[in-house]
């Protein structure tokens, strides 16, 4: 039985991952803010959401609809604009739930299903993670081995995976800071609106670099 990806490969792939996703970025940042924002849980389903994302990406990468997508520039742009009018909502209803919370309330808990809703749209309307994957993953196929296609599979999945891994620890270590701000300040108005305010300029970064 051959082995699909030669195991040296898959080693340097997996550092590379590793890397990439510490690295900050747009999927961090949203969940920084969805985290300290809304809590662990919201956090973590924020995790879920944009690996739910990712995952997309990855079968449309192995399915050779990214190349489409880099050949149809009009595509790519009418993505890249709707993600960022999606995102920029989100930022507004953040900043609208701020306003209206009293200081005596407890902070407006978005349902973890919408949560996971936002997390997998924002992920699946930034068209620069389909054409990431589309210039990254095919570095590390390994041609002579064949099956080209289920290479890229294997090697999104496990981007998904680690990526999953690294950001649900990222939920933790923010949710964990957001609690301890709701227990010891009234900042949940505060709070509210940072996140706005992120989700906002991950909508001008998408837009405009």
């Amino acid at each position: 039985m051959s082995v699909l990806i030669d195991p040296g490969l898959l080693a340097v792939f997996l550092v590379a991952v590793l890397v990439i996703c510490v690295t900050p970025g747009p999927d961090m940042l949203y969940i920084l803010a969805t985290s300290v924002s809304q809590g662990i849980r919201a956090g973590l389903v924020a995790s879920v959401g944009m690996s739910l994302g990712m995952l997309v990406h990855t079968v449309l990468v192995s399915l050779g609809l990214a190349a489409l997508m880099a050949a149809v520039p009009v595509l790519f742009d009418v993505i890249k604009y709707v993600g960022a009018a999606y995102l920029v909502y989100i930022g507004v209803r953040a900043w609208l739930d701020s306003s209206s919370a009293s200081e005596v309330q407890e902070r407006a808990v978005v349902p973890l299903r919408t949560v996971l809703w936002r997390a997998t749209m924002t992920n699946l309307l930034n068209p620069k993670i389909v054409l990431f994957y589309l210039a990254f993953l095919p570095q590390f196929v390994d041609a002579d081995a064949g099956g080209a296609g289920a290479q890229l599979l294997v090697l999104g999945l496990l981007f998904v995976l680690v990526g999953l891994l690294v950001d649900s620890v990222i939920a933790l270590a923010a949710g964990r800071l957001g609690e301890w701000l709701h227990r010891r300040h009234r900042v949940d108005k505060l709070l509210n609106r940072i996140a706005g305010t992120v989700f906002v300029a991950l909508a001008a970064r998408l837009v405009f670099l």
